[in-house]
């Protein structure tokens, strides 16, 4: 009997080290899990939601317009924060009252996002204009009055672009794919 459990101890090592083999790239380079903690999101995501971020696609494309990411806070880059896409790099992103208003890269005509999707009490009367040079993207927090973001920090540099939300897993009744997917002009 001795032999036989000898094996069935090296197929166990063996199933491991091929599970690690297949899931460690996985996790560092496809897809990460990451929970959303604070307020800054509400209502689209609450505190405590489990998501999975695709890292690939923006190997493969750009961020666009009202894409939900995963990103680092450029002051402190260990720290993890979920916002969404507003402004592209080379745009003009203006906020005049709880309108936000976008004057395209190369002079095109100006838009006002349609925004109808975020809780109106959630959103604050602002007045301020950032422009963003190449590389750099503006992201808000769709809980305007309680969101960390590009208002307060400046524009977030490319790089600091983790993913974008592939999947919200948890909790069950919330489950989706791309979940706060928003179609916003580009």
């Amino acid at each position: 009997m001795e032999p036989e459990r000898k094996g069935s101890f090296q197929e166990i090592i063996s199933f491991a080290l091929i599970a690690l083999a297949i899931v460690i790239p996985v996790r560092v380079f496809i897809a990460q899990p990451f929970i959303v903690h604070g307020a800054s999101m509400e209502d689209t995501f609450q505190s405590g939601e489990y998501l999975i971020v695709d890292q690939l696609t923006y190997h493969l494309e750009s961020p666009k317009r009202g894409d939900v990411i995963v990103m680092r806070y450029p002051k402190d880059p260990s720290v993890f924060f979920i916002k969404r896409i507003i402004g592209l790099p080379g745009e003009t992103v203006e906020i005049s009252g709880k309108d936000v208003i976008i004057h395209p890269a190369g002079g095109g005509a100006q838009f006002t996002l349609d925004e109808s999707f975020l809780n109106p009490d959630r959103v604050k009367n602002e007045y301020a204009t950032y422009t963003l040079t190449s590389g750099q993207y503006f992201v808000m927090g769709d809980n305007r009055a309680e969101s960390s973001d590009s208002r307060s920090w400046g524009p977030l540099p490319r790089q600091d672009i983790v993913g974008r939300v592939l999947l919200r897993l948890f909790p069950v009744n919330r489950i989706g794919a791309f979940p706060g997917d928003a179609s916003l002009p580009q």
